[in-house]
């Protein structure tokens, strides 16, 4: 099979879970480190799927490789070559099938107890209809014109869409392990200590019960990374 290209845009922000299920599963990878030099593929001729990642930038700033990065999203949906869009990923994806990325209405860290608003929605995450996964955003993306609203969230209201069969966009971190939290947890201190919003809890709430969290969240990361892999 060819590989599965891997977007990422910060050092701290890597494929963490997703890259575990795929080594499990037997798919090959590549990883192409946006931010820091790695030039993106001039096609995705070569790939089975393209996975996007999350990241501290914002989907509308004027940063060349992002919009390198939408006409290669935009490609691979025009190929049937199936999209996983992580948190800026998902607003990417958003941004590429034509909706918008603005503000949040507050910003979210932490977890949060998201529902089902839609029916395609079950056979992408093992038939549950709630789902406590992580957060860790400011701004949220619009559902684009043709895709399916499939998650929602108290805090942000759009938390998932597919677009036709094979697509996916998600708002939360769903590829999250113990050591990419705490990583978070530690280089971003300040962003939590300094918000007001009532959707970010602090490091000294998460910490206690993360393991039993994340790996709750990675039982629900294999529904949905097992249904998306159909498509490849």
């Amino acid at each position: 099979m060819k590989p599965i290209a891997i977007f990422q845009h910060h050092a701290d922000d890597g494929p963490g879970y997703f890259a575990q299920f795929l080594g499990q599963a037997g798919l090959p990878s590549r990883l192409f480190h946006l931010a820091y030099g790695d030039a993106p593929p001039s096609s995705l001729a070569e790939f089975s799927g393209l996975c996007v990642l999350g990241g501290p930038m914002g989907a509308n700033d004027d940063l060349p490789w992002l919009a390198a990065e939408i006409k290669l999203i935009r490609e691979a949906i025009i190929a049937d070559l199936p999209v996983i869009g992580h948190c800026l990923g998902g607003q990417l994806l958003s941004k590429a099938l034509g909706g918008v990325v603005t503000r949040a209405p507050q910003v979210e860290i932490g977890w949060s107890d998201l529902t089902l608003g839609d029916a395609q929605g079950a056979r992408w995450f093992g038939g549950r209809d709630s789902l406590r996964l992580f957060q860790w955003h400011g701004d949220s993306f619009s559902i684009p014109p043709e895709a399916t609203h499939i998650v929602s969230g108290q805090y942000c209201a759009n938390q998932a869409f597919v677009y036709g069969k094979k697509h996916l966009g998600m708002q939360f971190h769903c590829e999250i392990d113990v050591a990419k939290v705490k990583t978070w947890l530690i280089n971003d201190r300040q962003e939590l200590v300094n918000s007001a919003s009532p959707a970010v809890q602090q490091a000294e709430a998460l910490l206690p019960t993360l393991a039993a969290e994340v790996a709750n969240s990675q039982r629900i990361a294999d529904a949905i990374y097992s249904e998306w892999i159909k498509g490849l």
